[in-house]
């Protein structure tokens, strides 16, 4: 059986690609012919040493949905797949496979998803996919669809509690542009519950960064001095995985100040860096926005949180119960403990045994 992958922003290596190359590597070892739409197969090493994903079994073939490439040559290739997976940047592309498969990762809104050209198209695609139940309800009343949730592979055996510290980490990239984690509110609230005597813990804020999000961590840097806070931009993945093994608190503020449904693309899609705490052994204390209220049970998991005054209280709160020696009424423990198991939900193996039953029906 022939298998179609293609996303355009693969030399991104993000969220996405994970979440559509992990398709592909799965597929490929159960014996699938898979064909990954991208020109250069050089990218196959960054794959494996970024996501840590074997793709050693597929082909990476010509790029046909470049802009020179036509609908004629479009349809007399992918036709002859029986599966086809394809990433949606907010358009929706003519499929000719045997089984069409659009996945969204973003929640897109005024982009005319309900054009009759798109409603054409869309006769063409068997399943609409959604990163999350948030992302289902934009995409579902911008296209006029019914989309499946399918969440995003995370690999919780790779992040496994170590001996804790008193620490908090967050995760995410440096950036103040349609992505920002809002690190500088983290700080802001950290700041604070140190003054007011919490004096043995201690802020991480680790994550990628490019040029653009240079000056942001800069400025960072000139907030945090003078406090026990660490900035780690483009920390590699064995010391993030450390961090991870020792933090007590996994925090995330993405979204906060904006308005959900007017702008829903600044919002957590999903939550990666939230299971990974979570497996981790790190209880989350997280933005009650976005994909996040779907992974963290508030009071039993974790906590949720909508104003900055909150997250202090919750995250001290944790603390100040945390400190029985007894497992039994120790909050931490408590917490801690659901968190690890319900990380499980969001594995790789139950990611791809959803995409299997999905292709059967």
């Amino acid at each position: 059986m022939k298998v179609g992958i293609f996303t355009p922003y693969l030399d991104i290596l993000g969220g996405g690609e994970r979440y559509i190359l992990t398709i592909a590597s799965s597929l490929s070892e159960k014996g699938y012919q898979v064909d990954i739409f991208w020109d250069d197969e050089k990218i196959k090493k960054d794959i494996k040493e970024r996501l840590g994903l074997d793709l050693g079994k597929t082909k990476f073939i010509e790029d046909i949905f470049s802009p020179s490439k036509n609908l004629i040559q479009k349809r007399k290739i992918t036709s002859n797949y029986d599966l086809f997976f394809y990433i949606s940047d907010g358009s929706v592309p003519f499929l000719f496979g045997k089984k069409n498969f659009l996945c969204f990762m973003a929640p897109f809104t005024g982009v005319n998803g309900q054009s009759f050209l798109n409603k054409i198209k869309l006769v063409r695609i068997h399943r609409v996919i959604s990163i999350s139940k948030f992302t289902k309800r934009f995409i579902d009343k911008e296209y006029g669809v019914r989309s499946v949730v399918v969440y995003p592979p995370v690999e919780v055996e790779d992040f496994n509690p170590g001996k804790k510290e008193n620490l908090i980490l967050s995760v995410g990239r440096f950036t103040q542009t349609l992505h920002d984690k809002k690190q500088h509110i983290l700080v802001e609230v950290f700041k604070q519950i140190n003054k007011e005597g919490l004096k043995d813990w201690r802020l991480v804020l680790a994550g990628g960064m490019v040029d653009e999000g240079k000056k942001y961590v800069e400025d960072l840097g000139k907030l945090v001095k003078g406090y026990p806070i660490e900035i780690k931009p483009n920390i590699n993945l064995s010391e993030l995985k450390q961090y991870y093994k020792k933090a007590k608190i996994y925090w995330h503020a993405a979204g906060f100040g904006e308005n959900e449904q007017e702008h829903p693309e600044k919002m957590e899609h999903f939550g990666i860096t939230t299971v990974e705490g979570m497996s981790a052994g790190a209880v989350p204390i997280v933005i009650n926005k976005g994909g996040q209220p779907e992974i963290v049970k508030h009071q039993t998991n974790g906590f949720l949180w909508e104003t900055k005054e909150e997250l202090a209280k919750y995250t001290l709160r944790l603390i100040a119960e945390s400190r029985s020696k007894v497992k039994s009424e120790n909050l931490w423990e408590k917490l801690s403990k659901q968190a690890i198991k319900d990380s499980q939900k969001f594995s790789k193996k139950v990611f791809c045994k959803r995409i299997d039953e999905i292709i059967e029906d």
